[in-house]
């Protein structure tokens, strides 16, 4: 699998992505907001675009569909419950489904509500050779996960990584849509002040000069990601000193709640 992750450099500091078979270049474009710094990446990797993939719904993941499909004809693919919520969806991607591309590239569709109830993510299962990846829109970003302002829900997200994020494997690269790791790092230090992976990370990441690019995976976001690590004595210990009529040993779907609660605000 080839990758080519692009940052839209917008307010929102969106990411797109290409993905690509490696034997016959041809290629999805994930989230293709930014339709002519797609489009000319793609032109100069030498890649054609066959499809577009939309995580979600929300137009800063849509907004470049129409001119990417205008100028390759690529076929559009979105979860099967947003087909009445974005323009012109060719596929709608129900849980188990693959998307092919090329002769030897297969994605799989992941039912992953939360953020919206319209979400997919898209899982590369990996070989002998290639580490597994996960391209998660808005679901899990680098050291943090999504919100739930707009048709989204708390409780259904604490399910979708219990049941389908969690028990990835550690190898597992991460492709978020957005670039927050340094506000993420700089929450979950604010939660685990001792987290020295964390601290250091954020260290490294403020010193880093030009677009990020940045790729973690499953056995870093453990290490660095607060909402991974819900058990923490001390994330634990600064929510019943917050929050003292929490329980003494909180469930980790409460201490999920709390913290995504909290996110809201800080």
């Amino acid at each position: 699998m080839l990758v080519q992750q692009i940052p839209v450099n917008n307010s929102l500091r969106n990411y797109m992505y290409l993905i690509a078979c490696p034997d016959t270049l041809e290629a999805v474009a994930v989230d293709p907001l930014d339709h002519e710094r797609c489009l000319s990446q793609a032109k100069s990797l030498g890649w054609t675009i066959r499809g577009v993939i939309n995580t979600h719904e929300h137009h800063d993941h849509t907004g470049g569909n129409e001119q990417v499909i205008a100028a390759t004809g690529a076929k559009l693919y979105a979860h099967h419950a947003a087909v009445d919520k974005i323009d012109h969806v060719d596929i709608g991607l129900q849980a188990g489904d693959a998307v092919h591309v090329g002769s030897s590239l297969r994605l799989l569709a992941l039912d992953t509500p939360g953020h919206t109830f319209c979400h997919t993510c898209l899982y590369y299962e990996g070989s002998e050779t290639a580490t597994p990846a996960i391209f998660c829109g808005d679901t899990l970003f680098n050291a943090g996960v999504g919100n739930c302002h707009n048709g989204g829900d708390p409780q259904t997200m604490y399910q979708t990584f219990v049941e389908q994020l969690f028990v990835l494997p550690d190898a597992t690269r991460v492709y978020p849509g957005h670039d927050y790791i340094v506000n993420n790092l700089e929450f979950t230090i604010s939660r685990e002040p001792d987290n020295q992976a964390a601290l250091s990370l954020l260290e490294a990441m403020k010193q880093w000069s030009g677009e990020t690019h940045f790729i973690s995976n499953i056995a870093m976001e453990r290490a660095i990601n607060t909402f991974f690590r819900l058990d923490s004595e001390t994330l634990v210990r600064i929510l019943r000193e917050q929050y003292p009529a929490m329980p003494e040993s909180p469930s980790a779907e409460e201490v999920f709640l709390k913290l995504r609660e909290l996110r809201n605000t800080w």
